[in-house]
């Protein structure tokens, strides 16, 4: 991982919606544009949430079938588990991947994980799996999952720290998230101090074509003559 920005950077970012940085890094990295983001839609446990942005901590989890491991392995595991997000770089987002088909079959998210979470530093949690308890989770603590469900069958964690793809976007340990109620993206960290300065450059070329449509007598002509304007911004 490159150097890790700072709370000053993190902040300037999650001012930014995440088609906002979607779009920024349209400009920044255009090889991106079709990868690097989810493309299917969540479970948001709190849309009226800011966006979140950290570092990922990643996970695979299982629920659908008893495990065939001892109850001593499994303790030991999920400690592990707590260990490595306690250890990550904060502001930590965890990414965790459901391996059972259909995913969500039991949720790993509730009232005691998200408290646990958020006490070890992570900011929310993204997964295509399931998510459960939403009165009882932990003030703060953004989820965007695939699906509600009521139980969390013989949910345990597989693996960790590893490479995982949830709902179309693939990520790795520490790699720079960036996500709110439309989704997320992954923040190459080569170009992650440039985001709001390219972001602001977007920004300017709209409000071109946005001003154009609220004057009176707004045509195709017009909109035409608003785009090249834009097409001028840099």
């Amino acid at each position: 991982m490159q150097d890790r920005l700072s709370q000053t950077e993190l902040d300037a970012l999650a001012a930014l919606d995440t088609p906002t940085v979607c779009n920024a890094l349209e400009r920044l990295v255009p090889e991106r544009r079709g990868y690097g983001y989810t493309t299917r839609p969540f479970v948001c446990a709190d849309p009226s949430a800011k966006p979140m942005v950290g570092y990922a901590v990643t996970a695979t989890v299982r629920a659908q079938h008893p495990p065939r491991e001892d109850a001593a392995t499994l303790r030991e595991r999920r400690l592990a588990w707590y260990r490595l997000v306690d250890a990550s770089p904060r502001p930590s987002i965890v990414v965790i991947q459901d391996l059972d088909q259909p995913a969500g079959y039991g949720a790993f998210w509730g009232e005691v994980h998200t408290a646990v979470h958020r006490g070890l530093g992570a900011l929310g949690a993204i997964t295509d799996g399931s998510i459960r308890d939403l009165d009882q989770c932990a003030p703060g603590f953004q989820m965007l999952a695939g699906c509600v469900a009521p139980s969390h069958a013989w949910v345990r964690v597989e693996a960790m720290d590893l490479t995982v793809t949830v709902h179309g976007m693939t990520v790795h340990p520490g790699d720079l998230i960036h996500a709110d109620r439309h989704g997320a993206v992954v923040i190459p960290h080569a170009v992650a101090r440039q985001v709001t300065e390219a972001a602001a450059a977007v920004a300017r070329r709209e409000a071109v074509i946005l001003e154009a449509t609220r004057q009176p007598g707004f045509n195709a002509e017009a909109l035409a003559r608003a785009m090249g304007a834009a097409d001028e911004i840099h």
